[in-house]
């Protein structure tokens, strides 16, 4: 058998048995809290012995969904946000097997629409911006 062959078969076997190594493991959700600090939501999750590169987390503006793999079990959470943030400025560190997210909230307002108001019988539009109330 050559070289390449073997390290094939090495490869294919570890494939095996990453494919179903979540299959053993049991699921676990870790402890969780979540508070705001400096206009920031933060967000933290006990996942004591998962390493680093097996930590899988996906924000949304509503929501955080996190997957860490550590020794026989598996960390899962789905946490449902209560303000919306800004899911592409959020900053995690991991330190001592606790997992910190920070990510800033969003504005309710920002990406607002103003919406005009007519009026039904002839009367005057009433623009919040600048009054335009007809002068006698």
């Amino acid at each position: 058998m050559t070289t390449a062959e073997l390290v094939k078969q090495k490869g294919d076997e570890k494939e095996q048995e990453a494919a179903k190594a979540p299959m053993d493991r049991i699921r676990v959700a870790p402890n969780t809290v979540a508070y705001v600090e400096n206009h920031k939501l933060v967000v933290e999750f006990a996942i004591p012995g998962a390493p680093t590169e097996t930590i899988d987390v996906k924000m949304l503006e509503d929501g955080v969904y996190l997957t860490a793999p550590a020794r026989e079990i598996e960390y899962a959470a789905a946490l449902a946000l209560g303000w919306p943030v800004k899911p592409g400025k959020a900053e995690a560190t991991y330190e001592h097997g606790l997992l910190r997210i920070e990510v800033p909230l969003k504005d309710p307002m920002e990406g607002a629409v103003k919406v005009g108001i007519k009026s039904g019988g002839g009367q005057t539009v009433i623009d919040s911006a600048k009054d335009k109330t007809p002068k006698p």
